[in-house]
């Protein structure tokens, strides 16, 4: 499994649906994980639904989450 999330430029849309489904899989420990703190009860997938179709990177999808703005 890839550690960083594929460029959205040299990946296609099932390797980032890939990544992002194995990123934020249910390890059964959520004091240690924070997955599910981080996306507040949402499904990574919609989270993460721009990354995956290509429309922002990984960071810029995450920043959007929190709330924050790309600068």
């Amino acid at each position: 499994m890839a550690t960083t999330a594929p460029d959205i430029d040299k990946s296609t849309r099932e390797e980032r649906l890939e990544f992002v489904r194995r990123r934020f899989r249910c390890i059964a420990n959520c004091e240690t994980c924070g997955n599910c703190a981080f996306l507040r009860g949402r499904d990574a997938e919609d989270v993460y639904a721009e990354y995956i179709e290509g429309r922002m990177s990984f960071v810029e999808a995450s920043m959007s989450h929190r709330g924050m703005k790309n600068k």
